[in-house]
């Protein structure tokens, strides 16, 4: 007899499932919307609705659901989390892991690819909240033609309301994204299911064989048709980027419990509705609907698209969050909009920046089916990416076999390099613009860290031997003053200069020094019991206390707290908590003609160090009791 589920087992699963519908799900669950309409309308419509190319695309469509999104990253890359985080960063730093620590080369390729991928991330994350907005609002047109001049004044005001929704989080409406979307796939399977009932023949397109048949016997059509076959699979990296929100069990139980029969009955209903109706492949989801439920159901695509953009939106600012921490982005303003949950966050310049370019791309392409041209390339370079990470932390840390390596990289790596090929096409088309973002944002991550590199060695020379500089303090004859000054800084075998800066022309020391190292682990989160490792650096007496804090790429690094669990450890008697000052080094950089980057990158570095946001603010020190003392460092 199975025994019963505790008390609330069941409601806090079901509640869980339902959260993982809306914030998971919603990219991939709209693309409906705009695929079969995108893939029918190729080069005028190469792709005729006959019963060969239809049930060859279904079946084409079909298959690269189930072995991309059920089989590649729901059965495998799920499996490959990073302390229950995902996300292409996240796989970067395991995959980082994964190698020998000698192997600083193949290391520094690992994070690059990281890096890389993290880019195109952005690049998606453009395009995403355009192309799906437009088309729920292009079904303003289909429901009455005279409407048509509303839908990018509509979809402007929409994106304009929900950027400027984010500065107060997703917290407050987040518990309604999960039952929406819900209704959502529940509308998609019953539209598809009522058209599939009527032309039932429609369901032989599951048969892999017809897909083999479309590409032999039209291999070109089908090269063509595979660059918009992937707009049905955008939103698969969502499902490894989510995974620290909800774990993989949840999503594997949305996904084949409801997410994937809703989009295969949904995509059959379209292909039996062009096969009876070829002139309908002109917007096959809208007009799949009835006359009645067209409005209603634009309504629902619209709340529905929304919540698909929030969750690019909110994975960009993770993203960003995870790509500052492990040293490819400056420091940027971030803002915790939620008490409980840390990864609701808020980043000003990551969200207006996605704003604007999001504008800009909607007035540009001005349709769905236009930009749908710019969709692909950034998202299977990530497959890509995603994959070549996958293979070498399973060879690397779950010591699979040759052959299986070769395997995986074969079946899934030749698929996708097949998608990535066929979307190049699309670069004269707007394609060039997702590569353009990545790019730009590309550069700026290896510039910012090969920069990272550079300042800190200079710095380094600046800076001095920390032994030598306490045992001239312990020589100088001036007054000890009360209280705990605290010193960020990147070592324990330098001297930090504000520290030098201070006694150098204040000619006082605090009762209390600390110095606290801020490191990032390859993991996401650390526990505090782990995280601290003080030192007393020979002299228990002196006052001098060097603090290594380790945090992982999700944890916040708060300074001051790490100073108040310091204070009960033994080697930092007499630590004080309420009179505490802190002393930053703030670096005013200079360029030089010294070698190490370009001249063009150093001045994109200067930049970006300039705007950001400072380290003070990165750190949770309170503003009033922060002295910034500054020094010069050439570049």
């Amino acid at each position: 007899m199975t025994p019963a589920s505790p008390p609330g087992h069941v409601p806090a699963r079901s509640a869980l499932l339902l959260a993982t519908l809306g914030v998971v799900y919603g990219d991939i669950g709209t693309s409906p919307l705009y695929s079969l309409q995108t893939l029918f309308s190729l080069n005028g419509g190469v792709v005729r609705p006959n019963a060969h190319d239809v049930f060859g695309v279904i079946s084409l469509v079909f298959w690269s659901i189930t072995l991309i999104v059920s089989i590649k990253y729901v059965i495998f890359i799920l499996r490959a989390d990073n302390d229950r985080e995902g996300g292409v960063m996240a796989l970067a730093a395991l995959a980082r892991k994964a190698l020998s620590s000698a192997d600083a080369r193949r290391s520094a390729v690992v994070m690059t690819l990281g890096a890389l991928g993290a880019a195109l991330f952005y690049g998606d994350s453009v395009i995403t909240p355009a192309i799906s907005v437009l088309s729920a609002m292009e079904g303003l047109e289909v429901t009455a033609p005279q409407w048509a001049e509303l839908v990018l004044p509509v979809a402007a005001v929409i994106l304009t309301l929900l950027f400027a929704g984010q500065r107060w989080g997703t917290g407050r409406v987040g518990a309604v994204f999960g039952p929406i979307m819900l209704i959502w796939f529940i509308c998609l399977g019953a539209a598809g299911v009522a058209e599939v009932l009527r032309h039932p023949s429609i369901v032989a397109g599951l048969s892999p064989a017809y897909a083999a048949l479309f590409v032999v016997g039209h291999p070109f059509i089908a090269f063509v048709a595979m660059g918009a076959v992937v707009l049905a699979i955008t939103g698969a990296e969502a499902l490894y980027a989510d995974m620290g929100h909800f774990g993989r069990a949840p999503i594997r139980r949305a996904w084949f419990a409801i997410v994937f029969p809703a989009l295969t009955l949904n995509y059959l209903g379209q292909g039996a509705l062009i096969l009876g109706s070829p002139t309908s492949r002109a917007n096959p989801f809208f007009l799949l609907l009835p006359h009645w439920a067209r409005l209603p159901m634009v309504i629902l695509a619209t709340v529905a698209t929304v919540i698909a953009s929030q969750s690019v939106i909110a994975g960009a600012f993770s993203m960003s969050r995870e790509a500052m921490r492990l040293g490819f982005l400056p420091h940027l303003r971030i803002r915790q909009t939620s008490p409980r949950e840390y990864g609701q966050i808020y980043s000003p310049a990551v969200n207006w920046g996605l704003f604007a370019a999001v504008l800009l791309v909607v007035f540009t392409f001005r349709s769905s089916t236009r930009l749908a041209t710019a969709y692909g390339v950034a998202v299977t370079g990530t497959f890509l990416i995603t994959t070549t990470l996958f293979l070498i932390v399973a060879h690397g840390m779950w010591r699979w076999p040759a052959w299986r390596v070769v395997l995986f990289g074969v079946v899934f790596g030749s698929i996708e390099l097949t998608f990535f090929t066929a979307n190049l096409t699309k670069i004269t088309h707007g394609g060039w613009l997702t590569l353009l973002i990545a790019a730009i944002v590309f550069t700026i991550m290896v510039t910012w860290q090969r920069g990272r590199e550079l300042v800190t060695a200079r710095r380094i020379e600046r800076e001095g031997p920390l032994p030598d500089f306490i045992d001239s303090l312990h020589a100088m004859n001036i007054p000890w003053v009360p209280g705990t000054a605290m010193f960020p800084h990147q070592n324990k075998e330098t001297t930090p200069l504000a520290l030098r800066a201070n006694v150098a022309h204040n000619h006082v020391r605090h009762n209390k020094i600390v110095m606290i190292t801020g490191r990032t682990a390859n993991v996401p989160h650390i526990p505090w019991h782990a995280r601290l490792t003080i030192d007393d650096l020979g002299d228990p007496n002196d006052g001098i206390v060097h603090i290594t804090a380790v945090f992982g790429f999700q944890d916040p690094t708060d300074f001051p707290e790490v100073l108040r669990r310091a204070a009960a450890h033994p080697l930092a008697k007499g630590l004080t908590r309420d009179q505490v000052s802190y002393f930053v080094s703030k670096i005013t950089l200079r360029r030089t003609g010294r070698p190490g980057m370009a001249a063009w990158r150093k001045r994109l570095f200067i930049t970006l160090a300039h705007n950001a946001a400072s380290q003070a603010e990165f750190l949770h020190l309170p503003e009033e009791d922060t002295i910034i003392l500054s020094a010069e460092v050439p570049v």
